[in-house]
C-alpha cells in the first residue's frame, strides 16, 4: 500500500459501511498482513483462522479478507460474546481471542494514523469569495465526518470486545490531515506547447489543513546542485496517469509557477500551500507559467542518475522546467523549495536583476527609529536567528516584520534606488535553531516534518502575497558570517566603502555547515546561492558587481554581520550577541 492515502471528498459520511466497502480498508489489512509475515509474529496465529489457501502467493488469495473485514463490520455492530452465540455468524469462535483482536486493531488503527492522509474534493473552480468559502466549508464537515467515523468505528470495536478498555478518551487525529479542492480548467491560451497530457492533470484551488499537520518523510537533506541544460525537454514529457499527478498553480514572488506532484508526494505539496501564494484560475487558465516543475517522474525522463536529484531545462521561450525523480532520497521539502526558487532565480537574472538568498526584516524600534535590514547568506548561517533573537529584545525593539525569508530579489527602480522583492509568503526552518516553543506558538497553522529528527523543520505561513510584491528600500546589507569567532564586542558588524571589498566577501559565500544540506565543515558557495547564481555565474557577476556600487554609491550601508551560528560554544548565544549589536546599530543611527 502507498504511504499516501486519497479519499473522496465529495461524498458525505455517515455509516461504516463506508469504511467496510472501501478499497482503503482493504488495502491497510494486506499491508498489516505482509507486514506480520515478514515479521513473522505471534499474531499469525490468530489470523491462520482465517487461511484460504495456504499455498497461495499473494495475501489476498492466501487469507480470506472478506470474513476479516465483515468481523470487524460485526464487532462494531454487536459485542464479541453476542457474535459468538450468534446463528448469524460464520465467524470461529472469537471471545478466547479479546486480546490478540484488541492488538490487531489498536495496530491496524495505528497503521491508518501513520499513512500521510489528503482528501481530494472534485468541485467547479468559483472566484467569489462567499462561493468559495461555502464549498471549502462543504470539505471541512466531509472531513470532520468521515474522521469521526473512523474513531467511533474503532472504539466501538474495542468497547464491544473489552469493556475496561476505552478509560481514557484520545481524540487522536484519523481524518485527513489536508484536504484539496480540484478542478480542471478551461484554457484560453496552448501553455503546455501542444503537451495535450498535462491539461488532463487535476488543479488545486483551495486547501484546509486539519492541524497539527505533521508528515514524516524518508529524508531530511538535500545535495548537490541542480543542473541548468539551456534545451527544451516539455514536448518530451508523457504523464501516463494524469489522474496520479495534481497541478499546484504558484506564485513564487512576481513569478507565476505551475508545480506538478506525483501524489506519493502530497505531503511535499501541502507543504508547498504554505509557503507560497496559490494563483487563481484567472491566472493558470490565460497565462504561461515563468516556469514548471515535475516533482516525481519516472527515472526516463533523466539523461543521467544524477539528474534525478533535479535538473532543470530551458525551453525556447525562455520557460524553465524542472525535473526531479521519484527516489526516497529526494523526499525532502528543501527539493521542492529550493528548485522552484533556482528556477526564480534564473528568470530574474534574466531580466538583469539580482536574486538574494536571504532575508529582509523592517525593524522598528520603541524609540522611533527603524531599519530595512537585508541579511544575505546560505542555508544555517544565522538570518532567521539574528532576528528572531532581534524580535525577543522586546524592551527595546517593537517589532521585527519580516519582509523575505529566504530568496527575493534586489531591482533598481527609476530614482536609482535599490529595492527588495520577496518570493515566499511562509517559512521552511529548522527547528533546532529555533527559540524553545517558537514553531509551537503556531501550531494551529504549521507543517511539520519529522520533528523527531535532526534537521527537524516546520513550514509556518509568516506574511501574505501583497506585502512581500510591494519593493522595499534597503537600509543595511549584511552578509551573515555564521564561522568567525566574535573577540571585540566592535567586530560583530563592519562595514564596506569599496565595492569591489564587498563583493570579495559576498562572492565567496562562505560558511560553516549546520546540517542543514549534506556538506560538512567550512564550505564555500559562490554568492551563497547555488539556486541560480552558480548556474549563470558569469552574468551574474556583472549583476551583482553593478548592484554591490549602486548600493554604495547611494547610501546603502554593505557589510557582514558575524552570527557565530556555526562556532561552537556560541550555536545558541551567537545570534543574541550579533542582535544586540545591531540594535545599537539602528539605536545609533
Amino acid at each position: 500500500m502507498s504511504r499516501t492515502v486519497l479519499i473522496n471528498g465529495t461524498v458525505s459520511y455517515s455509516s461504516n459501511a463506508q469504511i467496510i466497502h472501501s478499497k482503503i480498508l482493504k488495502d491497510l489489512v494486506i499491508e498489516f498482513l505482509t507486514d506480520l509475515e515478514e515479521r513473522n509474529e505471534s499474531l499469525l496465529t490468530f489470523f491462520a483462522l482465517f487461511l484460504k489457501n495456504e499455498d497461495a502467493v499473494e495475501i489476498d488469495e492466501r487469507y480470506d479478507l472478506e470474513q476479516i473485514v465483515k468481523m470487524l463490520f460485526a464487532l462494531s455492530a454487536e459485542k464479541i460474546d453476542e457474535i459468538d452465540a450468534s446463528p448469524f455468524y460464520s465467524f470461529p469462535k472469537l471471545s478466547d481471542k479479546k486480546e490478540q483482536i484488541v492488538k490487531f486493531v489498536e495496530r491496524l488503527y495505528n497503521l491508518w494514523r501513520n499513512k500521510h492522509r489528503f482528501m481530494i474534493q472534485k468541485s467547479d473552480y468559483v472566484s467569489n469569495g462567499i462561493q468559495k468559502i461555502y464549498k471549502e466549508m462543504i470539505l471541512v464537515k466531509n472531513n470532520t465526518d468521515f474522521k469521526s467515523l473512523v474513531t467511533n468505528f474503532y472504539r466501538q470495536i474495542l468497547i464491544n470486545v473489552s469493556d475496561d478498555r476505552l478509560k481514557v478518551l484520545r481524540q487522536l487525529p484519523s481524518g485527513a490531515q489536508v484536504a484539496f479542492s480540484v478542478d480542471t480548467p478551461r484554457f484560453k491560451a496552448n501553455v503546455f506547447n501542444e503537451n495535450e497530457t498535462l491539461y488532463n492533470v487535476p488543479f488545486v484551488w483551495g486547501v484546509v489543513f486539519e492541524p497539527p499537520v505533521i508528515f514524516y518523510t524518508k529524508s531530511n537533506k538535500r545535495s548537490g546542485i541542480f543542473k541548468v541544460i539551456d534545451s527544451p525537454i516539455l514536448n518530451k514529457i508523457n504523464l501516463d496517469n494524469p489522474e496520479d499527478w495534481f497541478a499546484f498553480p504558484i506564485h513564487v514572488g512576481k513569478r507565476y509557477i505551475l508545480v506538478y506532484v506525483y501524489k506519493e508526494f502530497l505531503s511535499m505539496a501541502a507543504g508547498l500551500t504554505n509557503l507560497f501564494e496559490l494563483a487563481g484560475f484567472g491566472i493558470v487558465q490565460r497565462k504561461k507559467p515563468d516556469g514548471i516543475y515535475f516533482y516525481g517522474l519516472d527515472d526516463k525522463y533523466f539523461e543521467k542518475s544524477e539528474y534525478k536529484n533535479g535538473v532543470i531545462y530551458r525551453e525556447d521561450d525562455g520557460t524553465y522546467i524542472g525535473l526531479l525523480g521519484r527516489d526516497d532520497s529526494v523526499d525532502y521539502f528543501g527539493y521542492m523549495k529550493k528548485v522552484i526558487l533556482t528556477i526564480h532565480n534564473l528568470k530574474v537574472i534574466d531580466d538583469g536583476n539580482l536574486p538574494i538568498h536571504g532575508a529582509l526584516a523592517e525593524i522598528v524600534l520603541k524609540n522611533g527609529k527603524k531599519a530595512n535590514v537585508m541579511l544575505m547568506g546560505d542555508s544555517g548561517a544565522g538570518k532567521s536567528e539574528t532576528l528572531d533573537a532581534l524580535n525577543r529584545l522586546s524592551k527595546e525593539v517593537s517589532e521585527v516584520n519580516i519582509l523575505i525569508d529566504d530568496m527575493g530579489s534586489l531591482e533598481i527602480d527609476d530614482n536609482g534606488n535599490v529595492v527588495a522583492f520577496g518570493t515566499e509568503t511562509g517559512a521552511f526552518v529548522r527547528l533546532d535553531d529555533l527559540q524553545p516553543g517558537y514553531a509551537y506558538s503556531a501550531i494551529d497553522r504549521s507543517i511539520f516534518m519529522n520533528p523527531n529528527e535532526i534537521n527537524a523543520r516546520v513550514i509556518v505561513p509568516y506574511s501574505n502575497y501583497k506585502e512581500i510584491i510591494q519593493p522595499t528600500k534597503i537600509d543595511y546589507f549584511f552578509y551573515a558570517n555564521n564561522y568567525t569567532k566574535v573577540e571585540n564586542d566592535d567586530d560583530y558588524i563592519v562595514f564596506y566603502n569599496d565595492w569591489k571589498d564587498a563583493y570579495n566577501i559576498f562572492s565567496k559565500g562562505a560558511r560553516m555547515a549546520k546540517g542543514t544540506t549534506s556538506e560538512v565543515g567550512l564550505t564555500y558557495s559562490y554568492f551563497a546561492n547555488p539556486f541560480g547564481a552558480i548556474q549563470r555565474k558569469e552574468k551574474h557577476e556583472k549583476i551583482a558587481q553593478k548592484f554591490l556600487n549602486q548600493m554604495i554609491k547611494t547610501g546603502v550601508k554593505v557589510g557582514e554581520i558575524k552570527t557565530q551560528l556555526g562556532v561552537i560554544g556560541f550555536e545558541d548565544s551567537g545570534p543574541d550577541y550579533a542582535a544586540k549589536a545591531l540594535l545599537k546599530l539602528i539605536s545609533n543611527q
